[in-house]
């Protein structure tokens, strides 16, 4: 298989909540790298395994754990996604309300105090 890829147009996107440093490179010039560059294809599969292991974890967590505990994961995890993004994306990212992430963190408060 020559193109392992099938370059068909995204249904989401990304976007950048602070200030960002990105890379853009041609498909036709990733294909050349991909076949010329030692070791890049062994990479990319190994990247590409972490990424589904990730993304198979955070389908079992959304499923398996209460909001709170998500929030507390992603806390301790990256804290500084916590500081840095708005609540709304916060929220989003956790598949809850902001009202309800709002009121995790209320409570959260409280068992501090």
């Amino acid at each position: 298989m020559k193109y392992p890829f099938h370059r068909r147009p995204a249904k989401g996107y990304i976007q950048a909540l602070t200030e960002s440093i990105c890379w853009k490179i041609d498909f036709a010039d990733f294909q050349n790298h991909l076949y010329t560059v030692k070791g890049i294809t062994e990479w990319g599969r190994t990247w590409m395994s972490f990424k589904l292991f990730k993304c198979k974890e955070r389908s079992v967590s959304m499923i398996s754990e209460s909001a709170k505990t998500r929030y507390l994961t992603l806390q301790q995890q990256h804290p500084e996604i916590i500081q840095l993004a708005p609540v709304k994306h916060i929220a989003t990212y956790l598949g809850i309300t902001d009202t309800s992430l709002s009121r995790i963190r209320k409570d959260l408060a409280k068992e501090l105090t």
